[in-house]
């Protein structure tokens, strides 16, 4: 059942791993989408020519959702192109971990502006559309490290953190016109980047985790095609963890 027809939506950082899964499962549920790409511009090529290739609607946009500036012209393009946007997913994200006596203000504020920052840029902007609308689900991916920390992570931890805060306060500050939103959790999801990690470090992971297996994004993908649907239509300012148990 394609419970996204009719939908349009925009996906950011989706060149890859599990902003990739969720444009390819918002197609596969009937929905049009917009989706940004930034430094692989080649993969972000690859999936435009993919998601249309058995007739989905579908476009890549290269743009910073860090910038502000390029955010709201973001915004602007996609409206063009597809005439509206009902559903927002925060997925752009990068890592630059280091223990906090060594961490550069330059790693800070990199992870802080790519990871919290273009949250509040994409929504600011994507929400006046909303508003107008009176109709939106927006969908924050943070990260089981927002919940729980993580040694070695304290600025990538900060922003997941911030972006629970500021899924609560937009879904308190956005109900009333019938705006939606959540964030997605993921906990051990296994993509390009866990691949290169030690065998041994990743089998430890697993069996730390209830389920005893990574995660993949289609997990994770298939939590936010239903927090997309009209089928979670009373359901807002929640942090749902895709972990397989771990931080049960």
């Amino acid at each position: 059942m394609k419970t996204l027809e009719g939908k349009v939506a925009l996906v950011t950082g989706a060149s890859k791993g599990i902003g990739r899964a969720i444009a390819q499962k918002f197609v596969e549920m009937g929905a049009q989408v917009a989706f940004t790409y930034l430094s692989s511009v080649e993969k972000g090529q690859q999936l435009e020519q993919e998601l249309t290739a058995d007739g989905g609607n579908a476009k890549g946009f290269r743009s910073d959702a860090a910038d502000n500036t390029q955010a709201e012209k973001l915004v602007e393009d996609v409206i063009s192109e597809f005439g509206k946007i009902d559903i927002l997913v925060n997925n752009a994200g990068i890592t630059r971990d280091g223990l906090l006596m060594r961490m550069s203000v330059d790693q800070w504020d990199a992870v802080i502006n790519t990871n919290l920052k273009s949250v509040f840029n994409l929504t600011k902007s994507a929400t006046k559309h909303m508003m107008r609308a009176k109709a939106g689900s927006i969908i924050n991916i943070t990260s089981v490290v927002g919940i729980k920390g993580n040694a070695g992570q304290a600025n990538y931890a900060a922003s997941k953190a911030g972006i629970i805060g500021f899924t609560k306060s937009v879904a308190l500050e956005l109900g009333s016109r019938n705006i939606r939103c959540n964030a997605v959790a993921p906990g051990f999801i296994e993509t390009e980047m866990t691949g290169e990690l030690d065998q041994k470090v990743v089998d430890e992971w697993r069996k730390a985790i209830p389920l005893k297996r990574g995660g993949t994004p289609a997990d994770v993908a298939n939590c936010v095609a239903f927090l997309a649907s009209d089928e979670a239509a009373y359901i807002s300012g929640q942090v749902l963890q895709v972990d397989g148990g771990m931080l049960t």
